[in-house]
């Protein structure tokens, strides 16, 4: 557990950095290097105390150490020329073990201001190497700042979700574990915590052999084609308790030197996106393909052993798109290796990334075994799905869990499924996918929902709404007209309401924007938005006009139908299910196609029925507020409760106020 002491450590030292190394990937290297730096003059000095001697710092280098590098004497420039020049030379010290050279290779000191430098020492100097797990959930928190996007399309994987597959797939002890696109090693870590946790004893005590502990840690491997990641890797490892990491420098599309291994076990999040004309591969994937994402998830499959399994988190593209390869590679995983998909929120990869995921769970031998698959839905992972994640909320992924491990289990008892009803799942016959031709892998789209009472007769919401009006409506209107301006910014998630807060000339925005009035209900048709609700009724608006993102639909209700209610239905999840599995489009700009939204049927009550339950909800989301305005009441209460012990009730005044 990380504790508060060690985040300040790593706060303060990025603090510090930020104003000369702006970039986080750059502020996570240069504490890297500091820590590994400080962490080898610590088992100088632990080695000496036990009677040993120093091993890094010796000889020529021994001018390099620590303590000489802090002592007080030593000038600004002449500490920055030293601590420069330290580590520009490591990786040519003989003393040190390749682990850590490999570290060094290529480090440098990127700026030339010596108060930064001591500031940043001096707290890199509070650091201290004492094997203890700690140190380990320290640079993992340190690794937390790499979620950004890279240039490949990596993305950091949120922990919560690293460790909800490697639970699934179940590594074991004797098992080989491999991820082929490693970042900072997380699945890695991860499975070596799940098959400790599995062999410890009530007491606490581990179960493993020696000999099993350090075959486990043989078996650890990982693949990088950045240096960096490579170098963060190592570390992260190594802090984790492993003294001789397995993770290469590697690329895993384009090389081959490595396509004759096979492993028992991978766990991967794969780059999604692929660089302009396309990755050049060799000719050994079954797989024919200049596409990142179809090549990963081909090569994993092709290199699990004859009872391998794997986790794997894809793009939308692997689930649904139509082109040849994205189809030729769903038709050989579900004839030989998948058994279950996951979907996962779409705001999973926030704030960093929008696009939506899922899971592919393989299982070569259980494949082969049964004619089903299982689908599973996550709508919510314990954090907030908006632009700041934040913990809190309802949690899928334990009950997604016990629902996924029950499926394969009984699988792989050859028991009945007949009596299976998951609440967040249901199971597919294979026969069912291949009918589509192109194996589909959108779950949505095999739901069997079952005869439904409807009380209200249903109506296509193209009978009772004019989708996107045309603008001849406005024809005779003054081209300086003030109108109201909405970017897609402006719509809310989940709320009915929004604020038109911008407005433009008319003749400004009436060619290329979207057209609505007072009254009409907006829907985002494009992913993200779609699926974290974006909607909302234009009230409001300057003049009772509005232009917006071309990316809403427009929906204007005609006398039987209340705004409201149209918006409660194009909101409620069994319209976003329906609509997600049929949007179209490439990469992360798929979309509700117009025909589906004109098409789908709504329950449609009598006006003064629709009224009554548009007071109802008004009701429940007035309680909502009221609930809501009273957690912040409550939550000035304690901060009060604690603010009045520095006396005269008041605290003292802070950045954060």
């Amino acid at each position: 557990m990380l504790d508060s002491d060690t985040k300040r450590r790593i706060d303060t030292a990025r603090d510090i950095l930020v104003g000369k190394v702006p970039d986080p990937k750059s502020q996570v290297e240069q504490i890297t290097i500091a820590l590994i730096y400080k962490f080898m003059d610590d088992m100088d000095a632990e080695a000496e105390e036990l009677g040993g001697q120093r091993k890094f710092f010796t000889g020529d280098y021994s001018r390099y150490g620590w303590a000489k590098l802090m002592r007080s004497g030593l000038g600004g420039f002449e500490t920055l020329n030293l601590y420069a020049e330290a580590i520009s030379k490591m990786p040519e010290n003989s003393g040190v073990p390749p682990l850590f050279r490999d570290i060094f290779k290529n480090a440098y000191l990127p700026y030339r201001d010596p108060e930064t430098l001591r500031s940043f020492l001096k707290i890199i100097d509070e650091f201290v190497y004492d094997h203890s797990e700690r140190l380990g959930d320290a640079f993992e928190y340190l690794l937390s700042v790499l979620g950004s996007q890279g240039d490949a399309g990596q993305f950091r994987t949120p922990r919560h979700v690293i460790d909800f597959i490697v639970k699934i797939v179940d590594p074991k002890k004797h098992e080989t574990i491999l991820d082929p696109a490693c970042g900072t090693a997380g699945f890695l870590i991860s499975s070596y915590k799940h098959i400790v946790a599995a062999n410890t004893d009530a007491q606490g005590h581990l179960t493993m052999t020696p000999d099993e502990r350090g075959k486990l840690a043989q078996n650890l491997k990982g693949y990088d084609i950045s240096p960096d990641m490579v170098r963060l890797s190592l570390v992260n490892l190594y802090l984790h308790g492993f003294t001789d990491p397995h993770i290469d420098e590697y690329d895993t599309l384009t090389s081959d030197e490595k396509w004759n291994e096979y492993v028992d076990v991978i766990l991967a999040n794969p780059p999604f996106m692929s660089p302009k004309g396309g990755i050049k591969p060799h000719n050994r994937f079954s797989v024919q393909s200049k596409r990142s994402e179809v090549l990963f998830i081909d090569y994993m499959a092709e290199h699990l052993t004859p009872t391998g399994r794997a986790g794997v988190i894809v793009p939308e593209g692997i689930i649904f798109q139509s082109q040849s390869a994205y189809a030729q590679l769903r038709k050989m995983l579900v004839e030989e290796s998948l058994v279950a998909v996951v979907s996962l929120p779409a705001g999973v990869f926030n704030p960093y990334s929008g696009v939506k995921t899922s899971i592919l769970i393989l299982d070569k031998a259980l494949a082969k075994k049964v004619d089903t698959i299982a689908f599973f839905k996550i709508e919510n992972d314990g954090f907030s799905l908006g632009a700041q994640r934040r913990a809190g909320g309802k949690d899928d992924l334990p009950q997604a869990c016990a629902e996924i491990t029950e499926y394969l289990g009984r699988c792989r008892a050859k028991e009945s499924l007949n009596d299976y009803r998951p609440s967040l799942g249901f199971v597919v016959p294979k026969d069912k996918l291949a009918a589509t031709g192109d194996f589909n892998l959108s779950g949505e789209r095999y739901r069997d929902d079952g005869a439904r009472n409807h009380i209200y007769p249903l109506v296509r919401l193209g009978d009772v709404c004019t989708i996107n009006p045309r603008k001849s409506q406005l024809g005779g209107l003054s081209p300086d007209m003030r109108v109201s301006f909405v970017p897609m910014a402006d719509l809310n998630e989940h709320q009915i309401a929004f604020n038109p807060s911008d407005e433009k000339a008319l003749s400004d925005v009436s060619a290329s924007y979207t057209y609505f009035e007072d009254s009409d209900v907006l829907l985002a048709k494009v992913t993200p938005c779609f699926e974290n609700g974006k909607a909302g009724i234009a009230k409001g608006l300057t003049n009772g006009i509005g232009f917006g993102s071309s990316e809403f639909y427009v929906l204007r209700c005609n006398a039987k139908a209340l705004p409201e209610w149209i918006y409660y239905c194009v909101t409620h999840p069994y319209f976003r299910g329906k609509a997600i599995a049929q949007m179209t489009g490439t990469g992360g700009l798929q979309r509700v196609p117009r025909s589906f939204v004109e098409e789908f049927e709504i329950p449609l009550p009598p006006l003064d029925i629709q009224k009554e339950i548009v007071a109802e909800i008004g009701g429940y989301q007035d309680e909502i507020e009221r609930l809501s305005r009273r957690i912040v009441e409550e939550q000035r209460n304690i901060e009060a409760a604690v603010s009045h012990a520095w006396g005269d009730g008041e605290a003292p005044e802070t950045e954060d106020r």
